[in-house]
């Protein structure tokens, strides 16, 4: 695909937490070092809002210009709104990568489905473009980027460099530790984990009944060779995922029903 004037690769970076993100703003700094950046994201948190799409109201899109002067733009639609309007309304063409996050909490094992950040990233695949969703295990908003930014970059690069499999992108989430003290990258699955769910019951000003949405997460999975064993054991995880959710290997099965 063709680069700009000066051969730097052209970066949509975009997010689910919003257009003021201090995560966003740490993954466009790292960016600008390897390439030319369009930032594209919510114009408010968009947090679990999966692949959702708007499609019974307009979309709104407005400059948004940073301490350091560069150029963003921000919409009133979900993250993969987000991706979608700026490839046809801002670039006009399809980027050479496509990062999304860097994502306030983890995003690992079942997290993908119900992650805005990841769908983001998927959307950039579907579109044939090379896409990374980034994600810190810190919910706090004052969390340390620095680790992040590091293997933000050095990811990005080797993606620019290797290209991905069509039809893949990354998950990567990152631990919540000083940089001095993760150990590396780790590619892994998927672990086998679940939120086990439950609504809390309560009463409004009115009398009214609400509820509200608690739960646990649960991890099933053993196995030295998941993003949760990674993100426990020090590491960077980094899980390659597929938008094709064909059960391959459940055909056979069906077809010995003799339909």
């Amino acid at each position: 695909m063709k680069k700009t004037s000066n051969n730097r690769p052209i970066i949509l970076v975009t997010n689910d937490d919003g257009i003021t993100a201090p995560g966003l703003r740490a993954l466009v700094e790292e960016m600008q070092t390897i390439g030319e950046v369009v930032v594209v994201a919510p114009d408010s948190p968009q947090s679990g809002m999966g692949h959702a799409i708007t499609i019974n109201q307009p979309l709104r899109l407005d400059k948004v210009t940073y301490h350091d002067e560069s150029l963003g733009y921000q919409c009133s639609g979900t993250p993969v709104d987000c991706v979608k309007i700026a490839i046809d309304k801002i670039l006009h063409r399809k980027p050479d990568l496509c990062v999304s996050g860097i994502n306030h909490g983890s995003n690992s094992s079942i997290n993908v489905i119900y992650s805005g950040t990841m769908s983001a990233a998927m959307e950039g695949a579907i579109e044939s473009i090379p896409s990374i969703g980034f994600s810190l295990n810190d919910y706090q908003l004052n969390a340390d980027f620095v680790a992040s930014q590091k293997y933000a970059g050095i990811i990005a690069k080797n993606v620019l460099k290797h290209g991905l499999p069509q039809g893949v992108l990354l998950n990567v989430n990152i631990p919540n530790l000083k940089e001095n003290k993760i150990k590396g990258i780790k590619v892994c699955r998927q672990a086998i984990a679940k939120w086990e769910e439950e609504f809390d019951d309560r009463l409004d000003p009115h009398n009214r009944h609400y509820y509200w949405l608690t739960g646990k997460f649960k991890n099933y999975d053993a196995g030295e060779d998941t993003d949760e064993w990674a993100l426990a054991n020090g590491y960077v995880s980094m899980v390659p995922v597929q938008f094709d959710f064909t059960a391959h290997h459940a055909i056979p099965f069906l077809n010995n029903w003799g339909l």
